[in-house]
């Protein structure tokens, strides 16, 4: 169980998942990552997913409060697990121009039913954003939006998996050179570069 000082959660500092800066439902799907080519799951439990939404709220448009963060369970990480998994499949899709599961779309779409949102001006000019359903479920139909938003924008042509030796996630293309979801991975794979053409020197 997560650590609790004076009602927030302190242990999970990382959320159990890197964050790189990417749009959100990229984020989301980097939660299964690799570490030295090892796969690794970020949301292996309720509190993991409990920490990662904690660490994303600042970008969201409705975040949990602290006591709904507090009171994940496995019912939630369930719904984020499959909303992730609709995530990777659909990012892949786009990255690849293939045609996604009919099954993937309708459960994406189901995710952004759960959770009807609306508007609300306060004065001075300020908006706030209420939806009738769990703080959990919210975030989630956010995330789903977010998804479909991205897989319908700009940004779609711009997916990428990453080069770097044996890593997994995602990111999208904001310099003509990038290669890699993040600095640690493009060195990973310069090192790697430099070891093959040291022991083969013909091949350099």
């Amino acid at each position: 169980m997560n650590k609790v000082v004076n009602g927030r959660i302190v242990d999970l500092e990382d959320g159990g998942a890197p964050l790189l800066g990417e749009p959100l439902p990229v984020e989301l799907a980097n939660t299964r990552y690799a570490v030295r080519g090892v796969p690794h799951e970020g949301l292996a439990e309720p509190e993991h997913l409990a920490a990662w939404l904690r660490d994303v709220a600042p970008r969201l448009t409705a975040p949990p409060p602290e006591a709904a963060l507090l009171a994940v369970h496995a019912e939630d990480l369930a719904a984020a697990l499959d909303l992730r998994e609709c995530v990777r499949a659909l990012l892949t899709a786009a990255m690849t121009d293939t045609t996604p599961a009919t099954e993937t779309i309708d459960r994406l779409n189901a995710h952004t039913r759960a959770a009807p949102r609306w508007r609300e001006l306060h004065w001075p000019a300020a908006a706030t954003t209420h939806s009738t359903a769990a703080p959990i479920a919210a975030v989630l139909a956010e995330l789903a939006t977010a998804t479909i938003d991205l897989l319908t924008g700009p940004d779609r042509g711009d997916l990428r998996p990453c080069q770097g030796p044996g890593c997994i996630l995602h990111f999208v293309k904001n310099n003509p050179r990038r290669e890699w979801c993040s600095a640690a991975c493009g060195n990973r794979a310069r090192v790697a570069r430099h070891y093959q053409r040291t022991k083969n020197p013909a091949e350099a």
